[in-house]
């Protein structure tokens, strides 16, 4: 009978194993989805672009607007990478 007492023992631990595995699955899940979000607007921009080749002239304009406006607004700090999303 020893060894069924050990057996919730093994099962607590099989427990914690999968909510381990679950959590590492829906990580790497998050992190896919992440890049596949990416590489879904890198295409929108590559096709955008060769449509339209004015509209990377456009977005350069819009961008060095923005960054001076962001000088003139929040100083002259270095600007984060994660403010343009590029």
């Amino acid at each position: 009978m020893a060894h069924l007492s050990s057996l919730p023992e093994l099962q607590q631990g099989s427990i914690d194993d999968v909510l381990q595995v679950n959590k590492d699955l829906e990580s790497t899940i998050e992190a896919v989805e992440h890049t596949s979000v990416q590489l879904t607007w890198m295409g929108y921009d590559m096709v955008a672009l060769r449509t339209s080749p004015e509209l990377g002239t456009s977005m350069q304009k819009l961008e060095e607007a923005y960054n001076r406006c962001r000088v003139v607004i929040c100083g002259d700090r270095e600007q984060p990478e994660s403010d343009m999303g590029i």
